[in-house]
């Protein structure tokens, strides 16, 4: 029997998680569900049935909120309304919940609501944002405070979501744990397994956990025959990728630039990803490139590369590292958060977070006994979306207690 499913994420276009939320839809579609995806801000795909709830005005004045009072998901009242009328309107079976942070939602009109509802409710946590007062990472700042309720916090004014003049973390987090907690059909997805051991420490730990990986399209990202290392001038180097969707603090940029200085003179560094501030002043051995949302394009990138590195100092199911599977090139990563997890021995190296030298070794070691393609490939088969988004379609269908339409 067919269900209706509304999903519900800050963006709808563009970013992995717009991505995910738009593939999602389309498993369902494919099922013959209905669906229908709530956004606020940016567009929507051609062909994909979206409402955008939000406005530019109502996100300006959730980032002043955010920037002056520190009250980040507390703003956009009148926006969240919206959304409510239209969760009326379209009567769902099931209630999908993705990022709802991003200066877009009242947080607490929306879980006042889902209460109400009784509908089953899935959330789909993309990073921790959802338990903490503030951030949407810690571990890269070994900061355990979200689990005694943030009263220390020293972190606002330099991670996202950026509270400059105020630190509220102490009591957005009393906040978040009243709206949060207590509603009786929530059931909580995390794509790593290490996410899903934090919720078991936080406020949200009442809620049964279920880890269902990140998938990734893999008629797109597959081995691509391409002109890009001579277009960059590469043909005789071994070719080290980095690509990040923003090169935040915690995802390592400082690293690829310390790794210049200490890899050979044959080795070059790649890097998508990098505003015009940040390609300004690059060492010569990187070649720093913008960002890119053509995702064919991408995959010609990592296939170009001889091993992609993720420096991340933490990530959640980071998708880069299953694209550059999917290309047939191997990962080296830092041992945070879930980013080995969709590795192995076969295909790619960890090393401890933060340990420069062994970083550089592990490339080195990559150039002189790579891992082979084949391999790279068969890891990439575990994380196709179309099997990793049909675990989500059974999902909402047993919480909706009604039988697929088709199996």
């Amino acid at each position: 029997m067919a269900i209706k499913v509304l999903e519900i994420n800050t963006v709808c276009q563009g970013g992995s998680v717009g991505r995910i939320t738009v593939d999602i839809c389309r498993a369902l579609e494919k099922n013959g569900d209905n669906c229908l995806i709530a956004y606020g801000r940016r567009g929507a795909p051609e062909g994909v049935p979206a409402f955008r709830f939000g406005s530019n005005l109502s996100m300006g004045l959730h980032v002043l909120s955010t920037f002056l009072k520190g009250e980040h998901g507390f703003a956009s009242g009148r926006q969240t309304q919206r959304l409510l009328d239209k969760i009326k309107d379209y009567d769902p079976d099931v209630i999908q919940l993705h990022n709802i942070h991003g200066f877009v939602l009242q947080t607490e009109l929306l879980f006042n609501y889902l209460k109400d509802a009784g509908k089953p409710v899935i959330w789909t946590l993309h990073d921790c944002w959802p338990y903490t007062g503030h951030c949407a990472f810690y571990d890269y700042n070994a900061c355990a405070g979200w689990k005694e309720g943030c009263r220390s916090c020293h972190e606002c004014r330099k991670t996202y979501p950026y509270a400059l003049f105020r630190n509220n973390a102490a009591q957005n987090f009393e906040r978040k744990r009243a709206a949060f907690t207590g509603l009786p059909k929530l059931t909580i997805v995390t794509p790593s397994a290490w996410l899903a051991g934090q919720v078991s420490e936080s406020f949200l730990r009442e809620y049964p956990v279920k880890v269902i990986p990140n998938g990734i399209d893999r008629s797109i990202f597959q081995p691509r025959e391409s002109e890009r290392r001579r277009q960059l001038g590469l043909e005789e180097n071994f070719i080290v990728l980095g690509a990040a969707n923003v090169w935040e603090r915690r995802k390592g940029l400082a690293y690829f630039q310390r790794m210049a200085e200490m890899l050979p003179d044959d080795v070059r560094i790649v890097l998508i990803g990098l505003d015009k501030k940040q390609r300004r002043g690059l060492p010569a051995k990187i070649i720093g490139l913008g960002k890119t949302e053509n995702a064919a394009e991408l995959a010609e990138y990592y296939t170009m590369a001889d091993v992609f590195v993720n420096a991340t100092l933490e990530d959640n199911f980071p998708t880069t590292n299953l694209e550059a599977l999917a290309c047939g090139t191997p990962v080296i990563t830092f041992d945070t958060g879930g980013s080995p997890e969709s590795l192995d021995e076969s295909c790619g190296r960890v090393v401890q977070k933060g340990d420069l030298k062994a970083l550089c070794e592990a490339i080195l070691a990559e150039k002189e006994a790579p891992h082979g393609k084949e391999a790279c490939l068969k890891r990439a088969g575990l994380y196709g979306k179309n099997e990793r988004f049909q675990e989500y379609v059974t999902l909402y269908h047993e919480l909706a207690d009604r039988p697929q339409a088709h199996a």
